[in-house]
């Protein structure tokens, strides 16, 4: 059944409003344009401006998925569209028609569109479309087996450390996932991806038992891998309020540092939409610019 809708002045049709795409939970595609459109408030802040890149499950979490970049010739004119280099693409394409989410009715209809997770870079297009600098560091942080995002927390607060060091307020978030991010503004004192590993590097040093700072699968187990590429012009990150695709809704979640620093149980820092939503209704974002 399709249903027409408005939103903010734009005609949407919405489509399988009641099918389950998250089956263990019976989370409905209703339920995910609820979710987005009810935290639109504080994650358009931080789709704004950054291209799209959608992670989507037509058929639920449980079924196949594929990423998206470019804008199919069906994407409504009203979306805003950069046409950016695609170093790397799948598709052989030099350039690529990006979307960029800058209001709501853009929201829902990838959320229609059963777009659950939400990828950005670290940098974001002028109103002409052209690519700025990056204004965000970022550092992912992910746990080798049987490490957890306990282990993450830990690692996180050495970084805020080394971080505040270097004058840069870190701010954290869940990834939704088994891991975590570190944010921080960036002002372009050199390439960041450089900077980034060079600063992973050093804790790696000072800490060889609990951090690795290369990708390289037989030294992580037990570690926590600081994953400075996705500073990388070319590379995305799951933006924070963004669904993830597991067995239940959860979201990649602004965190406070008492929560990181009294993280105990990876249980304790895992987030579902309805528990997000009930902490903006009363803490805001806590992922506002430092």
């Amino acid at each position: 059944m399709k249903v027409p809708v408005k939103v903010d002045g734009r005609e949407l049709t919405l489509s399988n409003l009641n099918k389950v795409l998250y089956p263990d939970y019976g989370f409905s595609k209703a339920e995910v344009i609820d979710y987005y459109t009810r935290v639109a408030p504080v994650l358009l802040p931080h789709l704004r401006g950054r291209p799209l890149t959608v992670k989507r499950y037509p058929n639920g979490v449980n079924g196949q998925f594929f990423f998206e970049k470019n804008t199919p010739e069906h994407t409504p004119a009203w979306v805003r569209r950069a046409n950016l280099p695609a170093p790397g693409s799948t598709k052989n394409r030099e350039r690529i028609d990006f979307a960029i989410v800058d209001d709501l009715p853009t929201l829902v209809y990838y959320a229609n569109l059963a777009a659950l997770e939400l990828h950005v870079p670290q940098w974001r297009v002028d109103e002409d479309g052209e690519a700025l600098k990056p204004d965000t560091l970022v550092f992912d942080l992910d746990p080798g087996a049987p490490a957890t995002i306990v282990e993450c927390c830990e690692v996180a607060l050495m970084l805020r450390e080394v971080l505040q060091v270097e004058g840069l307020t870190a701010r954290p978030k869940t990834s939704g996932n088994k891991g975590m991010q570190l944010y921080a503004d960036w002002d372009c004192r050199e390439e960041p991806s450089v900077y980034a590993k060079r600063l992973a590097q050093f804790l790696e040093k000072e800490r060889p038992k609990q951090i690795v700072s290369v990708m390289t699968k037989k030294a992580r187990p037990g570690k926590v891998f600081i994953d400075w590429s996705q500073n990388n012009p070319a590379k995305t990150t799951v933006a924070p309020y963004s669904l993830r695709a597991r067995e239940l809704p959860t979201v990649s979640t602004p965190l406070t540092w008492e929560e990181v620093e009294g993280c105990e149980r990876p249980e304790d820092l895992v987030f579902t939409a309805p528990d997000v939503l009930a902490r903006v209704e009363k803490r805001g974002d806590l992922f506002g610019r430092a």
